[in-house]
């Protein structure tokens, strides 16, 4: 049987009959943002602020980003219902406000609040306290390679995305 993954010049990685979840990169890579959630959440939990919250403000934050629900909802890979929930939330907890477009009324423009300001200009301290705790060991060098890699993953889940779904996706034994 030959593997279910995309052969490269190289054999492939991962086998079927041979797969153990606690050594896929998969595996360690879905902890690995786990613990990297689970330690900021703890961090802003005095902020008020929930896992999921942090990163629309964050974005609502930086000049140039998004500016809507729908541009915020594809930014942070969320669905449109999702996000609206998102926003309710932080509209209820004063960070963030909905402003109808004066150019074109069907447009709804998000904005951070005062509060929202504060609250977002907290968020890249705490990263950082985070993201260095989980980098600790590493040098500055394996970190460029460590994105550089992830990137590379990135790009070719991406491509594989992008490739029409084949008819049969499952190996056939010989």
């Amino acid at each position: 049987m030959t593997s279910t993954c995309p052969a490269s010049a190289d054999a492939p990685i991962y086998s079927p009959d041979a797969l153990r979840p606690e050594s896929s990169v998969g595996y360690l890579m879905r902890r690995t943002v786990a613990s990297i959630g689970g330690a900021v959440q703890r961090e802003l939990d005095g902020a008020g602020l929930t896992n999921a919250q942090w990163l629309p403000l964050l974005k609502l934050s930086h000049q140039g980003g998004a500016s809507t629900a729908a541009e915020l909802a594809r930014d942070v890979q969320l669905d449109a219902g999702a996000m609206t929930r998102l926003l309710d939330r932080l509209e209820a907890k004063q960070l963030v406000r909905r402003v109808r477009s004066q150019s074109d009324r069907r447009v709804v423009r998000l904005e951070l609040t005062d509060a929202g300001a504060q609250a977002a200009a907290v968020i890249p301290h705490v990263l950082c306290k985070v993201l260095n705790a989980h980098l600790q060991g590493f040098s500055r060098d394996e970190v460029d390679m460590l994105h550089g890699f992830l990137a590379r993953m990135l790009a070719n889940g991406q491509a594989v995305a992008a490739e029409p779904p084949a008819a049969d996706t499952q190996d056939t034994p010989a």
